[in-house]
């Protein structure tokens, strides 16, 4: 009889499992489900951290960009703008207008007021206005030392 050596070629990329005997092959497929599942749990993490309007404030905030963060559908959070690198806060009041509830007044002061150096008139008009477009209807109050800039003029 001649002896026969058996060589088996393996490519370099190729993963060769061995698979093993009895119930540990439902631990490995389990394993590999949980890893797909992370993968997929990751990825729909990182979206929903890319969509978030706070993050989008947060950042608008940081590089002194205009950002409005405003949940128009509930009446009891205040919405936040971020501009010129000052951040505002609105407090919003429900009412009665002539014919639904809307809402009627808007309280908003500047979370410091030391950033608001170099803010003219125009700037607080132009927030006024960007208010009026998601509340027509309301009344906007400034808070001191924008009060007195406002009915300055």
């Amino acid at each position: 009889m001649n002896n026969l050596e058996t060589k088996v070629f393996v490519h370099p990329y190729t993963i060769v499992t061995r698979l093993p005997k009895g119930g540990s092959i439902l631990i490995i497929l389990l394993i590999r489900f949980l890893i797909v599942a992370l993968i997929v749990y990751l990825f729909y993490r990182g979206i929903i951290y890319l969509m978030d309007p706070k993050r989008k404030l947060d950042d608008a905030y940081e590089k002194g960009a205009y950002y409005f963060y405003d949940d128009v559908k509930n009446v009891r959070k205040n919405f936040f703008i971020s501009f010129k690198g000052a951040l505002f806060e609105g407090e919003k009041y429900l009412g009665t207008t002539g014919d639904a509830f809307e809402v009627v007044s808007i309280f908003v002061w500047v979370k410091d007021t030391m950033k608001l150096q170099g803010f003219t008139r125009d700037d607080f008009l132009f927030l006024e206005k960007e208010i009026l477009m998601n509340y027509p209807e309301a009344d906007i109050s400034w808070k001191n030392p924008i009060e007195k800039l406002m009915n300055n003029q």
